[in-house]
């Protein structure tokens, strides 16, 4: 430690004492955020980019606490009951990781050791506010550049060349090797075996969304792996059902107290594709494009909630929020699994948006149509930082409505 300052001395005795409370907060099996009595009330915190944090990259521990701490409080004064973390971006962690190196997005260096233990904070922090932490994953995205070479020398892509499929000018793990699937999931649950999170989740991104004129070349796993299946469509979507009900599976005997989310692309199918779809005309669906059969996955009981973006202002003609609460409260009916929406609070204000997002009453009106869809059990914003900037009052208009 002779190279860090007694500040960040300090800040490292704070992360390992965070992560000493959050161990002891996983033997007391109480998690925090008592949300139920009033629906889930959530936001995202992305750290892939910096998006929402750390603003401050570096070997800062103070600042990047301070930032955290700053959208925690955020999230309590807008009367918010739950975060969503993001604690592997891109095959890296926000943790002490055996299995990954330290993410670049803390320090702006791959592999670099920032002082403290990021994840272990923020449980403790959130509990101590009140607020239930569910630690976001991104199973299959290595890098959001191409270059192999750029990964950190003791990478495990590197290690392991067979693993990776470059696409679209990025690096992804291929979905249809059965060491991936193990892999990932080990990356995974090191981080739910040792904090007290209150949930595992997944957003949208499973194979990777289409990009025109590339190609995903998975040719020799699935002649290795594929047998049994005519149709290379149908061998994606098995790959990605097994990693779901695995990992849920795993969820229930590691920590049976925590949930398990996925938050996919709003749009299944659409109707004229499926006539179980919805009454959208959206460009990607989740089950052709992504290889993600989210509807399946509530029908099967695999997950305890679905977190839809519905990203989409009501009355749009391609996808109507209107059309979709309606679908989606559908396929949660009956199926034991809660319903949470995805709702777009970067758009409001924002330029090149429709006239709907330029005005401060549309996140209110969400959710006082969703009011009355029964599966419907809480709403989630994108993201931290427009949380706390509050794009034309936006924000607090939902609190004043709803949230009081």
């Amino acid at each position: 430690m002779g190279h860090l300052t007694r500040r960040a001395f300090a800040a490292v005795a704070a992360g390992a004492l965070s992560s000493a409370l959050a161990t002891a907060d996983a033997a007391s099996g109480t998690p925090g955020g008592g949300w139920r009595g009033t629906g889930l009330r959530g936001m995202w915190i992305a750290t892939v980019e910096t998006i929402d944090w750390p603003r401050t990259r570096g070997v800062n521990p103070d600042a990047q606490q301070r930032e955290l701490t700053a959208l925690l409080d955020v999230a309590v004064r807008r009367r918010l009951n739950a975060v969503f973390f993001q604690v592997r971006p891109t095959a890296d962690a926000l943790w002490p990781s055996p299995h990954e190196p330290w993410s670049a997005w803390l320090t702006g260096v791959q592999g670099r050791d920032p002082g403290w233990d990021p994840l272990g904070f923020a449980v403790h922090e959130a509990h101590r506010r009140g607020l239930a932490l569910h630690a976001w994953f991104n199973p299959y995205r290595v890098a959001n550049h191409g270059e192999v070479s750029r990964l950190v020398a003791d990478h495990p892509a590197r290690r392991n060349r067979g693993w990776l499929v470059p696409y679209g000018g990025k690096l992804y793990y291929n979905p249809g090797l059965p060491a991936v699937r193990r892999f990932v999931q080990d990356a995974m649950f090191d981080a739910v075996e040792r904090y007290a999170v209150d949930g595992v989740h997944w957003d949208d991104y499973f194979y990777p969304y289409p990009v025109a004129g590339q190609r995903f070349d998975d040719d020799a796993a699935y002649r290795a792996h594929g047998g049994g299946f005519a149709d290379r469509g149908d061998w994606r979507r098995h790959n990605v059902n097994l990693l779901v009900r695995e990992a849920g599976e795993r969820l229930r005997r590691v920590r049976p107290n925590a949930r398990f989310g996925v938050s996919p692309f709003g749009i299944w199918r659409n109707a004229s594709t499926d006539p179980a779809g919805s009454e959208t005309r959206g460009g990607v669906e989740t089950y052709d494009d992504l290889y993600a059969d989210t509807r399946r996955w509530v029908r099967e009981g695999w997950l305890d909630y679905i977190a839809p973006q519905v990203y989409w202002h009501l009355g749009f003609a391609a996808a109507d929020y209107a059309k979709l609460v309606p679908w989606w409260n559908a396929v949660c009916r009956g199926a034991g699994v809660d319903l949470y929406l995805g709702e777009a609070l970067y758009k409001v204000g924002a330029k090149g948006q429709p006239a709907a997002w330029h005005d401060p009453a549309e996140l209110s009106r969400h959710l006082t149509f969703a009011a009355d869809y029964a599966q419907v059990a809480g709403h989630i914003f994108y993201s931290a930082r427009h949380v706390s900037a509050d794009p034309l009052g936006a924000m607090t208009r939902v609190v004043d409505d709803h949230y009081r």
